[in-house]
């Protein structure tokens, strides 16, 4: 932990700092994570619409999808869009963290991008200030709970009946947290 925050332009944030995200581009090992732009839409409707993606985002809606691009940055390897990874920063100074959500492309899963994304994302927000990170997978999306883990997330706790699908039934999710001193940066 002590290199993520050396490496910070300055080791100590300053609290009345405005949440910073979607104006930065972040640079991982062999990924981008840039500012998404409304053209982004196709192509990543094209991964939320993908039969592997959907049993855990649920059916894409075009028309509500993209509320978030805002807060987002678009994952790009190789020069394509390879993902999604969305944020909510809380910059209120008694509880700042970070909450994110990811997708990548059923044809990049597995080799490691998910990760890579993460940690880059984190290094970022750390240098912020923040010191806790949360995600909410599905609780049985073990391909993702097993990447969370390897950054470093801890599990919390099941949310009962946390999230309605379009067949009306409700589906577990899994509360998971990370604090600064537990990133598993590399």
């Amino acid at each position: 932990m002590a290199s993520t925050r050396s490496s910070c332009r300055s080791s100590v944030p300053d609290p009345d700092a405005p949440p910073q995200g979607n104006d930065v581009e972040l640079q991982g090992e062999r990924l981008l994570l840039r500012p998404a732009l409304d053209s982004d839409a196709d192509p990543l409707g094209e991964i939320l619409s993908d039969p592997e993606v959907v049993p855990w985002w649920g059916p894409f809606n075009p028309d509500d999808a993209f509320d978030e691009l805002e807060t987002s940055w678009v994952i790009v390897v190789d020069g394509d869009v390879a993902g999604w990874l969305l944020y909510h920063e809380e910059d209120w100074w008694q509880y700042r963290s970070v909450s994110f959500d990811i997708v990548i492309a059923p044809r990049l899963q597995g080799q490691g991008y998910g990760r890579e994304a993460l940690r880059t994302a984190i290094r970022h927000f750390i240098c912020r200030g923040h010191h806790r990170f949360t995600i909410d997978p599905a609780a049985g999306n073990a391909r993702a709970i097993a990447t969370y883990l390897a950054v470093g997330f801890k599990r919390v706790g099941v949310l009962r009946a946390y999230e309605q699908r379009e067949d009306g039934e409700w589906r577990d999710g899994l509360l998971m947290d990370l604090l600064v001193d537990e990133f598993i940066d590399g």
